[in-house]
């Protein structure tokens, strides 16, 4: 059975290190170093609903920097530049106060090609080789999108991908190239921002909703089903998620929720 925390709390590092403690924490992280992947998708900040809360990755740096070696990652998406996006974010303050590289993973140069078996998509990728040499922890935002429905953990991690220009990956079904993207490289545990999430014209132009929520697990698709069942989305109906648990890469039914019931903070999210 998958855990999953649910913390509803006033946004700030406590809230963020008890859904971890909850999910199970961090320890298992200490055996190669831990790439914190955010969410830069535009400049915007957290407020907005569209990239990670600084206090977020706070939290996790505070937690992981005793335990291994740690760097923010991110890479260059078609209309945005991540260097960019890192300081008007306020990201950059977080690195600067703990010590903590950000690298940008589109210039990354040394990158290797992973096969991948049973694609729906993608018969290889190429991914930078810190990416598989290390653990990544997909720190999410809880938003809608207007093509895969919702982006949250297993969604975030299409931004590892180091081109910058992704539109080629859309024609082969975005979806489908999650799914691919997360059997080579899954996430060791992933935390979601619902401080501030997203409705609506998501991932870049919807609304804010304020929701004072952090969900964590170490099972991707069980954490994704969670915090789209409290966005009133059918974890089963979104096509990454079903591939997903089907393909054996997690749970969507076989999950026990810790901390908040689902009920007590769902609500329906604007599609």
């Amino acid at each position: 059975m998958s855990i999953v925390a649910v913390v509803k709390g006033e946004r700030g590092p406590d809230t963020v290190e008890r859904a971890v403690s909850l999910a199970g924490g961090l320890k298992h992280l200490i055996d190669r170093p831990v790439l914190i992947k955010v969410n830069f998708i535009t400049r915007k900040t957290w407020d907005t609903g569209a990239t990670t809360d600084p206090v977020l990755v706070e939290a996790l740096v505070r937690i992981l920097k005793p335990l291994a070696k740690v760097a923010i990652v991110e890479s260059d998406a078609t209309l945005t530049n991540a260097d960019k996006a890192f300081e008007a974010t306020g990201m950059s303050e977080v690195c600067k106060k703990y010590d903590v590289p950000f690298i940008n993973l589109r210039r990354e140069k040394d990158r290797v090609r992973v096969g991948v078996s049973g694609c729906d998509a993608l018969s290889e990728i190429e991914l930078p080789k810190i990416v598989m040499e290390g653990n990544v922890v997909s720190a999410a935002k809880l938003k809608t999108h207007s093509e895969t429905q919702v982006t949250l953990g297993m969604k975030n991690m299409f931004g590892l991908i180091p081109d910058k220009f992704k539109g080629k990956y859309h024609f082969r079904g975005i979806e489908k190239v999650i799914v691919d993207l997360n059997s080579v490289v899954k996430p060791a545990f992933t935390v979601i921002d619902g401080f501030v999430a997203m409705e609506g014209r998501g991932p870049v132009n919807g609304d804010p909703v304020k929701m004072d929520l952090v969900i964590a697990g170490r099972d991707p698709v069980a954490t994704d089903a969670v915090a789209a069942k409290i966005m009133g989305f059918e974890p089963g109906k979104v096509y990454h998620i079903a591939r997903a648990h089907e393909r054996g890469l997690g749970n969507i039914e076989d999950i026990e929720v810790v901390g908040e019931p689902i009920e007590n903070v769902k609500r329906v999210f604007r599609r």
